[in-house]
């Protein structure tokens, strides 16, 4: 079959998003499995998104005047949960209960378990759907806060998503932004060789949207385009942000082995913490 480069991503990660991914292989070590390349991938979404433009307050996540974050494709989880610990939303120690009985993490996100989290997400194509409804809602009740939809590649697969890019267009959702981790792989292929997406930009226009790409490992572009956001007053904005999956652990980049592990040796996780320099303890 035949197959497409992705392009090259070489945006170097600098300490936060390190210390960032460290946490991440640390909560992977305690439950001792975990969706490592996916969580990888989103890393610098999550942390400019909760850095440098989402209102919030971690003391109290349900306030009213919150902006709404919702990670539709579940499985990248630990992305989230590394940035949510880091704001004070949990204690760091919930994550060394990752998928255990007595902790509050799972392998997917569930809202009204986990503070920060908006809603219950992993069966893909749903996310977008519901930030649709909370995006409404908003306008409903002259809210000023907004709607930020994280979606995977792979995930656009399903029409769900697409029914739901025409409703928030058919409403002029300026309100509503999504993000689209698009690192070329889903569980078992490439997205090219699974379901072609390209171009993704235009299809994404035709369906109503404002379009921007950006690399989605580079920091500074991801802040000046969600600066930007709304990219048009009358449509709502897709932030198509180019990834690695696994990025920042050269073999676990790209590499669908590592799209989720179970049974993670001690030998696998000395060497993802050697490739992050971080201890192994």
């Amino acid at each position: 079959m035949a197959t497409k480069t992705a392009p090259i991503n070489t945006t170097p990660i600098d300490e936060r998003s390190r210390k960032l991914r460290e946490t991440i292989v640390k909560a992977i070590k305690a439950g001792n499995r975990g969706h490592v390349g996916s969580s990888f991938s989103l890393v610098e979404i999550f942390r400019v998104l909760y850095d440098d433009v989402l209102h919030y307050d971690p003391k109290n996540p349900r306030w009213p005047g919150r902006d709404r974050c919702i990670l539709s494709k579940g499985h990248g989880c630990l992305a989230l949960y590394a940035v949510l610990a880091d704001k004070g939303f949990f204690p760091e120690s919930e994550l060394w209960r990752f998928c255990k009985p007595d902790g509050i993490l799972g392998g997917h996100p569930e809202y009204g378990k986990v503070p920060g989290v908006e809603a219950s997400t992993g069966s893909l194509g749903h996310g977008l759907s519901i930030g649709v409804g909370m995006a409404v809602n908003a306008r409903f009740e002259k809210s000023p806060h907004r709607v930020f939809v994280v979606i995977s590649d792979g995930e656009s697969n399903e029409g769900s998503v697409w029914e739901a890019a025409l409703c928030a267009a058919k409403h002029r959702l300026s309100n509503l932004v999504v993000l689209l981790d698009y690192n070329k792989q889903q569980s078992y292929g490439t997205t090219y060789e699974v379901l072609d997406l390209d171009p993704l930009a235009e299809k994404w226009r035709a369906f109503g949207f404002a379009a921007e790409e950006v690399d989605g490992h580079s920091v500074g572009e991801l802040r000046a385009a969600l600066a930007r956001t709304p990219f048009q007053p009358d449509r709502p904005s897709i932030v198509i942000c180019h990834t690695i999956k696994g990025k920042g652990i050269s073999f676990v980049e790209n590499n669908l082995n590592w799209h989720h592990k179970t049974k993670i040796s001690d030998e696998e996780m000395h060497a993802l913490m050697s490739a992050l320099g971080g201890n192994h303890a």
